[in-house]
């Protein structure tokens, strides 16, 4: 494939592993980056959750008690 570099599968890897729930902890470790700097740019995978953050903080609320709640945030689409 013209155009194509063994770096777009990384980075292909990574931002699906940002869209999984992947912390920059997570993407720092797999990446064997020393500093966040390098691993927030997968992170835009991420973008547009406000939705499911604001439900799982109302689940929150509701429960008062964070043992009750999922262990990840699932999104919907």
């Amino acid at each position: 494939m013209p155009g194509f570099r063994f770096h777009d599968l990384r980075h292909t890897g990574q931002t699906l592993a940002a869209s999984t729930g992947a912390t920059v902890k997570d993407l720092m470790r797999r990446l064997g980056h020393a500093s966040p700097v390098a691993s927030y740019r997968y992170l835009h995978a991420v973008d547009g959750r406000d939705a499911e953050i604001a439900s799982a903080l109302s689940e929150l609320a509701a429960h008062g008690n964070a043992a009750k709640l999922p262990r990840a945030i699932v999104m919907k689409h």
